[in-house]
């Protein structure tokens, strides 16, 4: 055992996105000399295991994993979004006292160093402040959304209060937030706020939202030059905020052993075949098309997508995850695109894939996105340009920002049809609009390489919450 190692308890919110910021956050603590142990609730670690082929997940004697039960019965569908309340139930109701058990176990066990931090997922908080609480030992708050995303988030209780629940009106306008421009009610997270008065969801985030002020930091998954009026806002919250981001850039400059990058929790089988089909395309000439592990969709605008890309005549890769429509995708897809992915002359279907790898590859042009955050800080990390098609929670606004705010994003109808899809696919690659977002997104790159780079926002921020948080509970056991 390495007794002067810090320990930090790493703990996501159960979905894939959540996971996955969390996991490489974990392992920025791990290249910082920390002892990582990670915890996945049953359900989220049955499904992993299954894409897995239940080979046991790779891990080192200072990064490990462990699991907590949820209380949710094994199913065949993967934490969709019909799921989501069913599972905010659960979490909440059982998960306390089996992660106060494990914290006690680690600490009695004669093979790692005692716990000396908690890092909880904001959307876990009401699971692990109080644990940490107890211990004496410092709970940091992790938001894996965008600043002005976290500052709505934060604000669901005032905006509950605030905000007539009789106010149907989308463009409704809000200016009273801090940090945040005035902003229309209709790009409010859903997560955030809801005309029902009992909407379990929200109800979920206000009792989350607690746990950030209770907390000894609060970790932003943005920095400073994305979101300066915000950031500035988030830091007057609270007593220590730390805006640290993007992380996958940040992990990158911190190169780890081949055992630690050979740690990952996905819960679909990648697929390795697909950048062998990406390896034949010349650069820039595919277009990148996933819609994240949670959202769905209906056969009617799945074909209306296909025949837009076939239209557009460029090369295209594109997710289809088992869960992102009822049925057999093949069987209702029309002819030409079926014809078009036919060994794979001008398109590629896959079921899942390493995101970020794809992003980076030379062959990818343009990213055809739900606008979830974790997609866009990759996206973003990679200097590619997006076609933003949001689904639902905070994607709304993560695609408002990205297309009118930063500009590296074009924006797609809501109400897809194979037209609209045609035109937009097209400018991104061909047009002078395409042009212009993707010199926005090469800027935006070199701004996120700058934050990470040392002396940077980003990379100071992660020097700062370290030696001014999550080694004071090591100093304690000293002491």
């Amino acid at each position: 055992m390495e007794a002067q190692r810090p320990h930090a308890v790493c703990i996501p919110a159960p979905g894939q996105g959540h996971i996955s910021a969390m996991l490489k956050l974990a392992k920025l603590l791990h290249h910082k000399g920390f002892h990582i142990t990670y915890v996945l609730t049953q359900l989220n670690y049955t499904h992993i295991m299954q894409a897995r082929d239940f080979r046991p997940l790779n891990q080192a004697p200072t990064f490990c994993f462990e699991t907590i039960p949820d209380g949710i019965p094994s199913r065949e569908t993967r934490n969709s979004a019909i799921d989501l309340v069913e599972i905010i139930f659960s979490i909440s109701k059982n998960c306390s006292a089996p992660f106060r058990a494990l914290i006690h176990k680690l600490n009695v066990a004669s093979d790692v160093p005692p716990v000396s931090c908690i890092v909880s997922d904001a959307f876990m908080s009401s699971t692990t402040i109080g644990a940490a609480q107890e211990l004496g030992i410092p709970a940091v708050v992790f938001w894996p959304f965008s600043g002005v995303g976290s500052m709505l988030h934060l604000h669901s209780l005032i905006l509950r209060d605030k905000v007539s629940i009789n106010n149907k009106d989308d463009d409704y306008i809000i200016d009273w937030i801090p940090g945040v421009k005035s902003i229309r009610l209709g790009d409010i997270p859903t997560s955030a706020w809801s005309p029902n008065p009992n909407d379990p969801i929200v109800d979920n985030t206000i009792s989350q939202v607690s746990g950030s002020y209770n907390a000894s930091a609060v970790i932003f998954h943005t920095f400073d030059e994305l979101e300066p009026q915000v950031c500035n806002a988030l830091r007057s919250m609270f007593n220590r905020a730390y805006t640290i981001g993007p992380i996958p850039l940040l992990l990158k400059g911190f190169p780890e052993s081949d055992e630690i990058n050979q740690i990952e929790c996905h819960m679909w089988k990648q697929d390795q075949d697909c950048f062998q089909w990406l390896n034949s395309k010349t650069p820039k000439s595919v277009v990148y098309v996933n819609f994240g592990s949670m959202a769905v969709t209906s056969p009617d605008k799945l074909v209306e997508l296909a025949i837009g890309l076939c239209k557009s005549m460029q090369n295209f890769l594109w997710i289809i995850r088992p869960e992102l429509i009822s049925g057999n995708w093949s069987e209702i897809l029309p002819p030409q695109f079926m014809d078009a992915i036919k060994g794979g002359r001008r398109g590629y279907v896959s079921h899942w894939c390493d995101q970020e790898q794809v992003l980076n590859h030379p062959s990818v042009g343009g990213f055809l996105t739900h606008c979830g955050w974790n997609s866009i800080v990759e996206s973003m990390s990679a200097g590619v340009a997006m076609i933003c098609w949001s689904s639902f929670a905070e994607q709304g606004l993560n695609r408002l920002c990205c297309c009118s705010e930063w500009g590296f994003g074009l924006e797609i109808e809501l109400d897809v049809n194979g037209e609209n899809v045609e035109s937009v696919v097209r400018e991104l690659m061909e047009g002078e609009k395409g042009r212009e977002v993707k010199k926005k997104a090469f800027l935006w790159k070199e701004r996120a390489e700058a934050a990470i780079g040392v002396g940077g926002s980003s990379f100071s921020n992660l020097d700062k919450l370290i030696g001014e948080v999550l080694l004071s509970g090591c100093r304690q056991f000293k002491n």
